[in-house]
């Protein structure tokens, strides 16, 4: 699954405490999802998503595979 969260932040000038803080997880969660080493429950994307003020889709893309 890809996404844009570092996009998404960057945009904000947030760093991953500030969004990790947001939607209280940890940095290294964050990291982890950007990395796309974990994949977010749902309620955890939505929450993401939230925080920028988008769907879930724009920041999560399956990807071929998924």
């Amino acid at each position: 699954m890809k996404n844009i969260i570092k996009v998404e932040r960057a945009k904000l000038s947030m760093t991953q405490q500030d969004l990790a803080d947001l939607i209280s997880v940890s940095r290294q969660t964050i990291n982890s999802i950007e990395a796309g080493k974990y994949v977010p429950s749902t309620v955890l994307a939505l929450k993401i998503a939230r925080v920028f003020n988008v769907s879930m889709e724009l920041i999560f893309e399956l990807e071929e595979g998924d």
